[in-house]
């Protein structure tokens, strides 16, 4: 099945995806790597091919089929994420997380998670859009490893490059830095 114009990854559509506490898919952590050879390899999605040809290049570099299917599936519900109308919210509006949310974030991502929110690297929406995205994978707590790709496939997605503190924020380890 050829993907829509525009976009390389997206398999069938889940229509009406139940709350984040009560989906029963999570996606394990194999899928991770498909995602960062996406990423490294396909400066934005509609420079991806379509799904049935990518899924074949993605098995060439070794890739098992397993791992394909969840990124693939995976980058649909942040398709659909991404597409959905939400309300602004205010400057104002405090965001409260679910016992569950705050379980699988745990204390590193959930931090992380609200810097990228607090620096204005993340909007919102956004920070609604990755929580998600963590929400459907597998472990508790998520990795904060993990939650940084899901942030890079956000903006991926987006065809958005964040600058280049944020980035060197999501990929560098912090005993690979410098201190000046």
């Amino acid at each position: 099945m050829d993907a829509p114009a525009g976009f390389c990854f997206f398999g069938p559509a889940r229509r009406g995806s139940p709350a984040p506490e009560t989906r029963a898919l999570r996606y394990s952590q194999l899928m991770f790597d498909v995602l960062v050879y996406l990423y490294e390899h396909y400066w934005r999605p509609d420079a991806c091919p379509d799904t049935g040809m990518l899924a074949k290049k993605l098995s060439a570099v070794g890739f098992e089929a397993e791992e394909i299917s969840e990124a693939l599936s995976w980058l649909t519900g942040l398709k659909e994420m991404s597409s959905q109308t939400a309300l602004e919210q205010s400057a104002q509006s405090i965001r409260v997380f679910s016992n569950a949310e705050l379980d699988h974030l745990g204390t590193k991502a959930l931090g992380f998670l609200q810097f990228l929110v607090s620096a204005g690297v993340l909007t919102a929406r956004q920070r609604e859009i990755v929580l998600d995205r963590v929400m459907a994978v597998s472990g508790d707590p998520v990795d904060l490893e993990d939650l940084k790709i899901i942030v890079l496939m956000l903006f991926w997605s987006l065809g958005k490059e964040p600058d280049a503190l944020i980035l060197d924020e999501l990929f560098v380890e912090d005993e690979d830095r410098l201190i000046h």
